[in-house]
């Protein structure tokens, strides 16, 4: 099986875990991981690295996502989306009294730059211990607020009221555009605070990372190792990020643990591509020197 990203449409009640350990079945290999989780109530892009590749997805962790959500007004939960109980409803009034504009106005304060307080269900660790677990076992946890930052946090469709259980809400769907380690669940909590109503997530999907999109993404349906499309490492570190055409010595003195002098490189990392096309290595400016952050073994394909 070669190296590369295997983009992945995940379907919904699947966590990330279940998709790496359907794709090492697939590929016949171990060295499978993934880039970004997606709850299992999401669906959407999941980005998976196959081989050497695994090593390529450190730096797309960090790369910038769309998603687009359905925010329900009216309710909070334990969890921030629809898969736990509500712990508060509403009042009547207020939710009757939201309209498109009152909703407009008040997303507006959470584009741009903002502090971020994480959903208390994350994965993020708290004592070395993940902070869904320590809530799932009856702790409380509160996490620091996180600087993130959110381009696009629009209304896809104009609001509608719902009444469902015999409660009235007000149904939302959004476009987002954010930083790496953005919550949309966090998000919606907020919004629903904002507006006094409380909110959380009834539907979650993944469209971009990076320059990576759901168009390139395969089902996993009856997906095998002769279906597996996977796109070359090479070619996928050259979707992604700048690159640097390397000389014959160059290559030589990458895999020798040297470094190279600068050439005016854009955004970091970069990869370095040798005369035939291939990764050689990921890149960092230090000082008037760019060294290797890492580099792939020759014939990366393995």
């Amino acid at each position: 099986m070669s190296s590369g990203l295997v983009l992945i449409d995940k379907p919904q009640g699947w966590t990330s875990h279940d998709v790496v350990a359907r794709l090492r079945k697939i590929a016949g290999t171990r060295r499978v991981g993934h880039a970004g989780t997606l709850d299992p109530m999401a669906t959407g892009l999941l980005l998976i690295g196959i081989n050497s590749a695994t090593k390529l997805l450190t730096f797309l962790v960090g790369e910038d996502k769309t998603y687009f959500a359905t925010i329900r007004l009216g309710a909070s939960t334990i969890t921030d989306d629809k898969e736990s109980e509500v712990v508060a409803y509403g009042d009547e009034k207020k939710i009757h009294a939201l309209h498109e504009d009152v909703v407009e106005k008040a997303m507006a304060k959470f584009r741009g730059s903002i502090q971020q307080v994480p959903s208390s269900v994350s994965a993020i660790k708290v004592n070395g211990e993940r902070a869904y677990a320590k809530v799932r076992a009856g702790d409380e946890v509160k996490l620091a607020a996180r600087a993130v930052e959110i381009t696009t946090f629009e209304m896809m469709d104009a609001p509608q009221r719902v009444v469902d259980g015999g409660k009235t809400y007000f149904d939302v769907d959004v476009q987002v555009d954010c930083s790496s380690g953005t919550y949309i669940r966090a998000l919606a909590r907020d919004l629903g605070e904002t507006l006094g109503v409380g909110g959380h997530l009834t539907a979650l999907r993944r469209t971009r990372i990076g320059k990576y999109t759901i168009e390139q993404a395969q089902e996993l349906d009856d997906l095998t190792q002769e279906t597996l499309d996977v796109l070359d490492i090479s070619d996928a570190a050259k979707q992604q990020f700048h690159t640097r055409k390397l000389s014959e010595q160059d290559v030589i003195d990458l895999r020798h643990g040297k470094r190279l002098k600068a050439a005016g490189e854009g955004t970091e990392p970069f990869a370095a591509i040798d005369q035939h096309g291939t990764l050689v290595a990921m890149l960092t400016v230090s000082g008037k020197d760019v060294k290797s952050l890492v580099v792939f073994n020759e014939g990366v394909a393995e």
